[in-house]
């Protein structure tokens, strides 16, 4: 499949992306405005449920944050980049060549992340934030033997033992703490170096998404959803916690199986197995990373990747295992632990629709009137792709698919009950790939929705003080 079948680039620039029938900016205004009822609820049924009895487990619900408005180092550089991609980002990323939009689009991103988090400042921003009691730099020195280490890593998940792990790194497989122990061994050890590793990471995703994108949906679409990743409010996240890392890996791992289905690459495939087996050894929640991959290989309708990549996949846990390290024999006692802390309090009746309502400030309200445009085109484009006798997937059809992989993945992680609150940072890896969805609304109003977006991330990190 060529890039060039799904570039559509005999539309005029200014066409909506939408079908006929779905172009219209009430329904769009209308499901932000759902979007942002759902926030305030959340915000006024927490309060009133956390006052009653605390056991929310949060300040500030639907997001783990406590009221204080502030401004910052960071705040002059936020507005600067937040007004100049507002102001000039739609028609650069319409005429920018490609290689350079991808460029500019991962530097624009690092430039939003940064200096959100010097809202706060340099050390309080950035180079504390994985020191803290509950992070992965607490245990660098007790990485000194990384094989013993992994042999008995199971043994402190469970609070309990002696020497249990802090709360993130039981929560997490040990690939996660390996990679800060690994940037310590070449010298790039302490908070500030883990912080801009996660950050410079995390925006690479940006460019990711792009590649895949345009892989699967052609290159206008790519274009145009260009600006929205870049100015993400979820930026908020990326730059105070490694999730933002973890997201840039899977990111990478999906955006190279759309390389490697679309241009028949070896290596790209074996390159994007690699990627997705450390991906399940960063989080335990990121297997379902498996459900956009999966639907890469349902548009582009080829299994040439699937053997090279499963091959390099599986690499990982094996390394791992012959290690010490049993992915398999460490989730349950996550679980165990999981329940022994805040997830054993935290009520799954509030959670299960906080935690969307916290999505909802992640992804922006500009996303979640895509998700409605997604929606809308979901049964046509799913009778699509599934139909062994039909055309491959228009460009719309190709995202709808795409988005709404990483939609049900995140409704997955949801109904599970093992993510009740702090989502917001957690479920970066899906956020990523909700974002394209705003390719699909009208061009004219595409600033409006970048205000918007940008709106909802300087509020946040002004009225709020994050945690992460």
């Amino acid at each position: 499949m060529k890039t060039e079948e799904r570039s559509d680039s005999s539309r005029p620039a200014d066409e909506p992306a939408a079908p006929a029938g779905r172009a219209g900016h009430r329904p769009d205004l209308v499901a932000a405005g759902v979007g942002a009822l759902l926030v305030a609820v959340a915000c006024g049924v927490g309060w009133a449920w956390q006052r009653s009895n605390g056991e929310l487990q949060a300040q500030w619900p639907p997001l783990l944050a406590s009221w204080n408005p502030h401004v910052g180092p960071g705040t002059p550089a936020a507005l600067t980049v937040a007004a100049a991609v507002v102001a000039y980002g739609p028609a650069l990323a319409d005429r920018l060549p490609w290689r350079r939009l991808l460029l500019t689009a991962w530097a624009t991103a690092m430039a939003w992340i940064f200096s959100l988090a010097l809202i706060e400042g340099w050390y309080r921003g950035i180079a504390r934030r994985l020191t803290t009691k509950h992070e992965y730099l607490r245990v660098i020195d007790r990485f000194d033997d990384i094989p013993a280490a992994l042999r008995g890593f199971t043994d402190h998940i469970v609070v309990g033992p002696p020497g249990n792990w802090p709360a993130h790194v039981a929560g997490h497989p040990p690939g996660a703490t390996l990679t800060f122990v690994w940037l310590d061994r070449i010298g790039l050890g302490g908070g500030a170096w883990a912080g801009v590793f996660c950050i410079v990471l995390g925006a690479s995703g940006v460019a990711a998404v792009l590649i895949a994108v345009r892989a699967l949906a052609g290159e206008r679409l790519a274009r145009r959803a260009a600006p929205f990743l870049a100015l993400a409010p979820f930026a908020v996240w990326t730059g105070t916690s490694a999730d933002g890392y973890f997201a840039g890996v899977a990111a990478w791992s999906i955006a190279l199986l759309a390389v490697a289905a679309t241009r028949r690459s070896l290596l790209a495939a074996c390159a994007s197995g690699l990627l997705f087996g450390w991906t399940c050894y960063l989080s335990y929640g990121l297997p379902l990373i498996a459900l956009p991959l999966a639907t890469v290989l349902l548009i582009t309708r080829t299994t040439r990747p699937v053997l090279p990549f499963l091959a390099a996949a599986l690499t990982v846990p094996l390394a791992f295992t012959l290690t010490g390290f049993a992915w398999w024999e460490a989730y349950p006692l996550l679980v165990e632990r999981y329940y022994q802390g805040a997830g054993g309090v935290r009520p799954y009746a509030y959670w299960v629709w906080g935690n969307l309502a916290a999505a909802t400030l992640a992804v922006g309200l500009a996303t979640v009137a895509g998700l409605r445009r997604t929606l809308a085109a979901t049964p046509s484009a799913a009778l699509g792709a599934l139909h062994p006798r039909r055309p491959a997937p228009t460009a719309e059809a190709a995202l709808t698919l795409l988005v709404l992989a990483a939609l049900l993945a995140l409704l997955a992680a949801d109904l599970s009950g093992m993510s009740k609150a702090e989502t917001e940072r957690i479920w970066q890896p899906f956020y990523f790939w909700l974002l394209p969805a705003t390719a699909l609304l009208p061009v004219r109003g595409r600033r409006g929705w970048l205000g918007a977006q940008a709106g909802v991330a300087l509020l946040v990190n002004h009225l709020v003080w994050t945690g992460w």
